[in-house]
């Protein structure tokens, strides 16, 4: 099947179908072993791409800024704190300015609809760097990665999600998984399980590609993982939930008896970073010196042969890069 993208927005995978995913996932393959291979193209020569982020970041800002370089093009960063988006100046025509200006624009920050409308009204592909209900580009650069250590197709690998279940990058691997025919379950506590409305979408994405996804509290339910995935329970600013948080997940952090759980000696532990897993950051250590223990992850784990969390880090730029020449060019 032929896979034309170009002019395509990126805001979610359920926008795209399996043959479109597998397509930039093969693209990633291609461009990383390029530059493994020290060749770099020229594809986005000539190209301008903004990065708009109401939220901070380190590996989305970096792969799109990497990504585009390395293709040719230019980038331009931008914040809340230098520039009028939202502020003097309206999302729509601040959207329309920058259609004018820019080849692309990648967004990062909180509502869904802010990314929507940045599509609408730009004319220009748009690409979701996150958002709180979903987190396209992390999904794709994790499909490369278990491709990469899974010798088996992606319909028959298992997904567990860890902890707070109703959170982006849940709901980001419930779509991936649906698209790709894949197994996933959420668990985690009942207090934080999906959104029904998203969990009865993806089912209906489920029927028709063969994928399985559920909810569960129980431990049995990580039995065949090849994949442990979690992220954090709090971010900068929820600071005042961390009680609450610590309570409810402290029985859902990815352990070594977790692992164990699975039955499969060869499960692979995934993050999205970053991750508490020590004590050396100092948000982790304030709210331990309070009692309470944010660490999603064990060090032991996230330390251990079973972690790829840096071979994801590292793919986040080759997916990203693939989906910027597949739209752009």
């Amino acid at each position: 099947m032929a896979v034309n993208l170009k002019g395509r927005s990126f805001l979610t995978l359920m926008d795209y179908s399996r043959d479109e995913i597998r397509y930039l996932l093969d693209l990633s393959k291609k461009l990383k072993a390029d530059k493994r291979a020290g060749r770099t193209g020229d594809s986005l020569k000539g190209k301008n791409v903004l990065l708009l982020f109401e939220k901070s970041s380190t590996r989305t800002r970096s792969s799109f800024e990497v990504g585009v370089t390395q293709e040719g093009g230019g980038v331009t960063f931008l914040d809340n704190r230098h520039s009028q988006f939202g502020k003097k100046e309206s999302l729509e025509d601040s959207a329309k300015v920058f259609g004018r200006l820019y080849d692309g624009i990648e967004y990062r920050g909180y509502e869904q609809s802010v990314v929507e409308a940045l599509a609408r009204y730009s004319g220009v592909p748009v690409y979701n760097g996150l958002t709180d209900v979903d987190h396209p580009t992390q999904i794709l650069a994790d499909l490369l990665t278990i491709e990469e250590h899974i010798a088996k197709p992606l319909s028959d690998v298992k997904v567990v999600f860890c902890g707070d279940t109703r959170n982006n990058m849940a709901y980001a691997w419930m779509y991936g998984c649906a698209k790709m025919g894949m197994k996933f379950v959420a668990y985690g506590p009942r207090e934080l399980a999906p959104q029904d409305a998203i969990l009865e979408a993806v089912r209906g994405v489920a029927a028709g590609s063969g994928a399985e996804i559920g909810f569960s509290s129980d431990i049995r339910s990580v039995e065949g993982a090849d994949v442990l995935y979690t992220d954090i329970w709090a971010s900068m600013g929820e600071e005042d939930r961390i009680p609450e948080r610590v309570k409810l997940l402290a029985p859902y952090k990815v352990t070594t008896d977790l692992l164990e759980a699975t039955g499969n000696p060869n499960v692979l532990f995934m993050h999205c970073l970053p991750s508490f897993h020590d004590f050396e950051t100092d948000m982790a250590k304030e709210q331990y010196e309070l009692g309470y223990d944010i660490r999603e992850v064990t060090d032991e784990v996230f330390r251990s042969a079973h972690s790829v969390v840096f071979d994801e880090a590292e793919n986040r730029m080759h997916t990203i890069k693939a989906i910027l020449v597949a739209t752009l060019t």
